[in-house]
């Protein structure tokens, strides 16, 4: 378990040939970003970059929804990833006009170390409380209420959140604002928010380095996406959902929340508190981000070869790795939004 938090730190960066020397590739693509979908882009990448015929290489670094969203706009990389839908504003700075399209879907799940407790339940009066410094130890009465049975013990709550610009924290803290208006006050929602100033907040950098800290730290408990949990064994909460429901990561709840979506003209969908019955209160959609222009038209013909290997065989490997597979009415949105992306004239 600790193996793989440590393979995908070391691992930030993507760089895999098509089982030949580099020199050989005909065309490389760049991108940067999200760490939510790290897993799943990795091994994308990697069997994109071995099978396809034409040469092409794919390297993509982890470092955040926000600093691939400024790589974007820097022109540093050919393409970027964002677990929050860039703003109109953010897309206004790309002089070449930005096309996003969702790739993949996840769940935000609440990743917690109590290793006397197998079984959690949190409702969404509670961990709201619990990340705004309000709730200050594990066997406080509201949590044992919800929680009958359980010996919870009296362990201090460390809080660990992203100490960088994250789509995850944007996703994960638009949902808590949805739901108590308390926390959109005081703490607020973005891809950064002002945290709690107390000791029992603790900081760690990306999906990896929150994953890495709750495991690490007794009586934490952080936001990851759900195949970083999966994939170390790390426990995940159950929540309650809009319906009064609760709901466990990693079934068809996610798959239920997504229905809900409605995507605007720019690909964009926004899943806050889904109301469905089953629904998973925290799933979202993740974007890669590509130029509408300005690319020669090797690379845009690898790029849409990715995209398309993405929207076939990548979706194959989404259950098992952890994330959602997309519904097929997404799929041929995204595969019609692609087709904006064009050669330079």
């Amino acid at each position: 378990m600790r193996k793989f938090i440590a393979a995908l730190a070391a691992a930030a960066t993507i760089a895999v040939a098509a089982g030949a020397p580099a020199a050989q590739a005909e065309t490389r693509l760049t991108g940067s970003g999200a760490s939510f979908p790290f897993p799943i882009y990795s091994a994308w990448f990697k069997d994109f970059s071995a099978t396809n015929s034409d040469g092409v290489t794919v390297d993509y670094q982890s470092k955040g929804s926000g600093a691939g969203i400024q790589d974007l706009v820097n022109g540093v990389v050919d393409f970027a990833a964002s677990d929050a839908a860039m703003t109109d504003e953010e897309m206004a700075q790309v002089q070449s006009g930005v096309v996003l399209l969702p790739m993949t879907a996840g769940e935000v799940v609440l990743a917690y170390n109590l290793p006397e407790v197998a079984e959690l339940k949190l409702p969404r009066d509670i961990y709201p409380e619990i990340f705004a410094g309000k709730i200050e130890t594990w066997n406080d009465p509201r949590i044992a209420e919800a929680n009958p049975g359980v010996e919870l013990p009296d362990t201090p709550i460390t809080v660990v959140v992203r100490s960088d610009s994250s789509g995850t924290t944007f996703n994960f803290t638009s949902h808590l604002a949805a739901i108590d208006t308390a926390f959109a006050e005081e703490v607020g929602e973005g891809k950064t928010v002002q945290w709690p100033s107390i000791s029992r907040v603790v900081k760690a950098p990306k999906n990896d380095g929150v994953t890495a800290t709750v495991m690490q730290t007794p009586g934490a408990i952080g936001y990851i996406e759900y195949g970083f949990a999966k994939m170390t064994g790390t426990p995940m909460a159950t929540v309650e959902n809009a319906a009064g429901e609760f709901v466990a990561p990693g079934g068809e709840g996610g798959a239920l929340a997504l229905d809900t979506a409605e995507f605007d003209t720019n690909m964009r969908a926004f899943i806050t508190d889904p109301q469905g019955a089953g629904a998973y209160p925290m799933a979202t959609f993740t974007w890669m981000l590509f130029y509408k222009s300005g690319q020669d038209e090797a690379k845009v013909a690898a790029i849409k070869d990715m995209i398309e290997y993405g929207l076939t065989t990548g979706q194959e490997s989404a259950e098992e790795l952890g994330y959602i597979p997309m519904p097929e009415s997404v799929i041929e949105k995204v595969r019609a939004a692609a087709e904006q992306i064009g050669a330079s004239s």
